[in-house]
């Protein structure tokens, strides 16, 4: 079948404005974004899923894009995070959705699958696995075991300085993460934990050139909006890490009860410090771990048609609709 355009809309909801992004009729599809990143990131997924005849939904999420950034930190917590993806299927009129999210947003939908499992007919994490709930808050815990070295979400805590460094030149930023060696296994050298005053982006080596599945354009609108926006939205995100813990006790020892996929690229340097074991017992209904070759943190634009193809064939097992195109 051929999808009509994609269509914009503006959705109020949880006391922000959300700008979205749809395209398709069907079952509803909900892809939510990561750091530093836009619904522009599902470029690829977009097409390809409405075309298999699903109504696919991917809002810029609050703080970024063209969507609202509020300015207390504790706005960004993970309960104002899953309400939001809420907000947009009850402003929607659906009452449930496949949830897939990249990054930040993996970590959102997960989190949404055991908050709301009425509303989540199943859940796909891309590049960061499902991590069960520790036993203290996770930057008090980052800050013991990184007392002696540099650790980029510590580094964030502390508002206005990451701000400042990111957004002081948002080419380099975004040049330096999407071009980078974020891609691969090289974001994890040795050199990367130095404590010596340097910042976050300080230490991602300038790329020699943009890697085949980026474009200049590309590129450019990512740096266009982050120019326009700055990063303080999403690196509130981060500054909630703590204050997430607090707010979620009743998920000591709960599991993922949905149907789960997880898809992330071989060379994630995620996947490096985060092993995949930390998923073992934790969900129930678990239909696939897809580790692409050659790919790095930035899976679903990297490589598009694999990851497609493993979304549609979760999503038909998990709707019990049948894929009418092939990915693109």
């Amino acid at each position: 079948m051929t999808a009509a355009e994609p269509r914009t809309r503006r959705v109020a909801t949880n006391g922000v404005d959300l700008h979205v992004v749809e395209q398709g009729e069907g079952f509803p599809v909900v892809l939510a974004h990561g750091f530093p990143e836009l619904a522009y990131s599902w470029r690829h997924q977009i097409p390809a899923l409405a075309s298999a005849g699903y109504r696919v939904i991917a809002p810029d999420q609050r703080g970024y894009g063209r969507s609202s950034i509020p300015e207390a930190v504790e706005d960004y917590d993970i309960l104002h995070l899953t309400g939001d993806l809420i907000g947009v299927l009850d402003a929607l009129g659906e009452e449930r959705a496949v949830f897939v999210g990249h990054d930040w947003g993996a970590m959102v939908v997960w989190s949404l699958a055991q908050l709301a499992p009425e509303r989540v007919a199943g859940v796909a994490g891309l590049s960061v696995p499902f991590l069960p709930r520790g036993p203290m808050p996770p930057v008090q815990v980052m800050r013991q075991a990184f007392a002696d070295s540099f650790f980029y979400i510590v580094y964030f805590q502390r508002p206005g300085v990451a701000d400042a460094e990111l957004g002081g030149d948002p080419a380099r930023t975004m040049r330096r993460l999407l071009a980078g060696p974020a891609r691969g296994s090289g974001a994890a050298t040795p050199d990367m934990f130095a404590l010596d005053g340097r910042g976050f982006i300080d230490r991602i080596p300038e790329p020699a050139g943009l890697p085949d599945w980026l474009s200049a354009e590309e590129l450019d609108h990512y740096v266009s909006e982050f120019t326009r926006t700055g990063f303080t939205g999403g690196l509130n995100w981060y500054r909630n890490l703590d204050r997430n813990w607090e707010l979620t006790p009743q998920l000591e020892g709960a599991r993922v009860q949905v149907p789960s996929l997880f898809i992330a690229g071989a060379g994630d340097p995620v996947i490096g410090f985060t092993p995949l074991s930390v998923m073992d017992g934790w969900l129930e209904d678990h239909r696939g771990t897809v580790i692409i070759d050659g790919a790095g943190h930035w899976v679903q634009q990297e490589r598009p048609s694999e990851v497609n193809a493993a979304l549609l064939d979760f999503l038909a097992g998990v709707t019990g609709q049948p894929t009418t195109a092939a990915p693109t």
